[in-house]
């Protein structure tokens, strides 16, 4: 992940071949000042026309980016990819199986309904990430286009020596970066002739107007320090030099420079995974955070447990934070059982935070803690916790406070937060299911504070925040 230049540079209508060497970032390095205002809405499933349809109360939300599903040529069976979860009529998963490296599928659509949806990111101010996930193949490698294949110089040179054997244990970083995730075949990226077709793929994407890539199973594909596949003539793991615009490959390299992209790479966090070098690269997921704010939601209290440590060896401000993702949501449906109330309690203490990059995942419309696939329809738009009233308030709130430092307070039960930005707001969230009442100190200065979205009021006396918070419930509070 990079941050994010107030204007974009303008890009090579054509891939660029001279090599460029990206600046060093030092994402390991906090700095105490700095504060995260972008928010990302992960419109997942939603297919282009829907996204399009929905831009500008995407861009009223306050929702600085958003990220779509894989764009790329996928598994696609007959009468499949039209349910998000179905014997029959398809599997949300299917578009995480690329059979070649072009642009459009019959999930989310057209090449050039893309374009139309980017043309109305821009008009509404909105940056478009991509899912990207050249770790892996589709299950099935006789699905993979003759042109994929004949692009990396045959089927021979697409995988890893090892790459049609699963994983077995997670923690060998052999076994990481070689074989496939649960059992998807494992794409040998070293190859030069892989990565040249791979970044003629995102040059097409940057050059239609996308400024940032979520890199799926990113920990999967290997740093320096891995281990080398030299049966398969592989000489150095350098497919993120190449990905970052540091190194060309073969006369291509990144079209735009890389410190005006977006990008971040999911790295689940375990044992023996190269945190520091992939920092080097993007920003990372922070998702043992994710996992212990979950754990929080479903007690209704924060005791016994930290929120303020961020669970990360990264600085924060490079780190894309969640409540949860469509992981956590539909693999074995984790977070699913929380409802919208907690989520949006989670979503608010996550986004008025002064750092990490939020993302909030749009369940599907209609979902229920009984039906967590609702309507089940691929394409379809998610449900309309995307712009509550609450969501909305703390997406503003996260771009009001910039540059003001966070004070975050934690009643003695745990039941209530507040987390102070300066001397300039405050965000109050109830994460108990029953009332309760506020006695917590902030630097807010003496008076009263009309909460954003209730209209309920808080007063400071001396230092301390008094008033009243509903079940599973937030306020924000902003000073004149």
């Amino acid at each position: 992940m990079n941050r994010i230049l107030s204007g974009l540079a303008c890009f090579c209508i054509v891939a660029c071949t001279s090599t460029k060497t990206a600046p060093t970032v030092d994402r390991m390095t906090h700095d105490p000042n700095f504060t995260n205002t972008e928010t990302i809405l992960h419109v997942w499933s939603w297919n282009f026309p829907t996204i399009a349809e929905n831009m500008k109360q995407i861009a009223d939300a306050g929702f600085t980016m958003i990220q779509t599903s894989p764009v790329n040529a996928c598994f696609s069976p007959e009468g499949g990819n039209i349910k998000i979860l179905d014997e029959k009529e398809g599997n949300w998963y299917h578009y995480y199986q690329p059979t070649d490296w072009t642009i459009g599928n019959n999930i989310v659509g057209t090449e050039q309904q893309m374009k139309e949806m980017l043309d109305s990111a821009k008009k509404y101010d909105v940056r478009v990430l991509v899912d990207v996930l050249p770790n892996h193949t589709a299950f099935n490698i006789d699905l993979v286009t003759d042109e994929f294949y004949k692009a990396v110089g045959g089927r021979d040179k697409m995988f890893h020596t090892h790459g049609l054997e699963g994983i077995q244990d997670y923690n060998d970083r052999v076994q990481c970066t070689h074989q496939g995730v649960g059992g998807l075949p494992d794409v040998n990226t070293e190859n030069p002739l892989f990565q040249k077709y791979y970044m003629e793929f995102v040059n097409r994407l940057v050059n239609m107007g996308v400024r940032g890539f979520r890199y799926d199973t990113a920990k999967h594909i290997g740093v320096h320090s891995d281990p080398v596949d030299t049966e398969a003539g592989v000489k150095e793991n350098d497919f993120w030099d190449v990905a970052t615009g540091r190194k060309e490959v073969l006369g291509v390299s990144l079209a735009i420079p890389y410190d005006s992209l977006f990008v971040y790479g999911e790295v689940l966090q375990d044992r023996n995974v190269p945190e520091e070098e992939y920092a080097g690269y993007f920003g990372q997921t922070a998702s043992t955070y994710g996992h212990v704010l979950r754990e929080v939601l479903a007690k209704g209290s924060a005791k016994d447990h930290d929120l303020l440590s961020w669970y990360h060896r990264a600085a924060p401000e490079y780190l894309t934070t969640w409540v949860e993702s469509h992981d956590t949501y539909c693999n074995a449906n984790e977070s699913a059982s929380l409802t919208d109330d907690q989520i949006r309690t989670g979503w608010v203490f996550l986004t008025a935070r002064q750092n990490g990059t939020p993302l909030f995942y749009s369940r599907p419309m209609n979902s229920t803690r009984d039906n967590f696939f609702g309507d089940n329809l691929l394409g379809a738009r998610g449900n309309d916790e995307f712009f509550h009233p609450e969501v909305v308030a703390v997406n503003k709130f996260r771009q009001s406070m910039k540059g003001q430092v966070e004070d975050v307070r934690i009643s003695e039960d745990g039941e209530v937060v507040v987390v102070g930005r300066g001397d300039k707001g405050a965000a109050v969230i109830n994460f108990a299911t029953e009332d309760n009442a506020v006695q917590i100190p902030v630097s807010l200065p003496n008076g009263e504070y009309m909460d954003q979205v209730y209209g309920t009021t808080f007063t400071v006396e001396g230092g301390i925040l008094n008033g009243k918070a509903k079940a599973v419930t937030t306020y924000i509070l902003i000073g004149e």
